[in-house]
């Protein structure tokens, strides 16, 4: 549910093995853990596990649950109530208001929205191989951040399979731009995935932050899995005449009037704005449906964006290769 940013971007600076900011924008940098010796393995849930609360968009209860699946499966979505499945790809991806929306092609209206909470859990975990059903049209939002998935795949558990995780490897640069907005995605001689994003809101609150960090399971989980959505009150009464936030309350988001914050016990952090944007930018990466290697670099993009990014990436076959190299182990991170 974040807000739509305005103004001017600036400078961010990248070298294949080296991310950079603006030295006053610069909120942190979480170094790369060392790689593991063999070549990663896929991995899957333990145990099935499962959880009920309501959409953020939509409002509606629904219950979520994760399941193991076999290897080679990917991350696939499945609506119990309607008995159809889609799978966790940017090519499923039918609408970025707001939130990531899948559907499969033949089936628009079996939507399931608001999956890169969800999906940055699961990547973030390094796993290859889930089931995620739901009896409704939402992943349910929880307390508007992935740190309630990360609570449900470490209570179910994780086991190694066999087959080997692939990797997908930028290649070369390419870019997406919008309004002022842009993301791109670059070759990286480090193995996993980096990421620098900065963000410029009017509102006094957010005003300008930047995050850099190389994404691995420990940061994620101390760094980015709480940081929670977040909208601006100016803009709430619109989204609910459109359909949207009828979900939305003070305890699964993070609400800006101006200079203040309106939730009673403030924010988790005091930049979980820039960071909630980067736990949304892993969900929609993860959609790539390979672990990337690669640097992520974006200003003021959303799930618009990231999606277009990895549409025009994967449309070159030029600019990407599956390889069995060993990247990040983030499980083991």
């Amino acid at each position: 549910m974040d807000g739509m940013s305005t103004g001017p971007g600036f400078e961010i600076q990248h070298e294949p093995d080296h991310l950079s900011l603006v030295p006053s924008l610069l909120q942190s940098q979480i170094g790369l853990p060392p790689l593991g010796s063999r070549r990663p393995r896929q991995v899957t849930l333990r145990n099935a596990i499962h959880c009920s609360g309501v959409g953020l968009h939509g409002g509606r209860a629904v219950t979520l649950a994760l399941h193991p699946a076999p290897e080679n499966t990917g991350i696939m979505f499945r609506r119990s109530d309607l008995g159809i499945e889609v799978g966790a790809s940017f090519d499923s991806v039918i609408d970025t208001r707001l939130c990531t929306v899948l559907a499969p092609a033949a089936r628009p209206d079996a939507r399931i929205a608001t999956v890169e909470h969800v999906m940055a859990a699961i990547s973030a975990c390094g796993i290859d191989n889930v089931l995620v059903t739901l009896d409704g049209p939402e992943v349910p939002v929880l307390d508007g951040s992935s740190a309630p998935f990360l609570f449900l795949i470490d209570c179910a558990g994780r086991i190694e399979q066999s087959a080997p995780r692939m990797v997908l490897e930028v290649l070369k640069a390419v870019r997406v731009e919008e309004n002022g907005a842009f993301a791109e995605l670059r070759p990286s001689h480090a193995p996993g995935l980096s990421l620098s994003l900065s963000i410029e809101f009017k509102a006094a609150a957010i005003g300008r932050q930047a995050y850099t960090m190389r994404l691995s399971e420990a940061g994620f989980r101390s760094e980015i899995a709480d940081c929670r959505t977040f909208t601006l009150r100016e803009e709430i009464e619109a989204m609910r005449a459109s359909g949207l936030a009828q979900g939305g309350t003070l305890d699964n988001a993070v609400v800006v009037d101006g200079a203040h914050v309106l939730n009673p016990a403030g924010l988790r952090r005091p930049d979980e704005f820039v960071r909630h944007k980067m736990l949304d930018a892993i969900g929609d990466l993860a959609l790539a449906g390979h672990p990337l290697r690669g640097a992520f670099i974006g200003h003021r993009s959303g799930h618009g964006l990231n999606n277009r990014l990895l549409r025009t990436l994967l449309a070159d076959p030029t600019a990407w290769r599956l390889s069995g190299r060993p990247s990040l182990d983030l499980a083991a991170a």
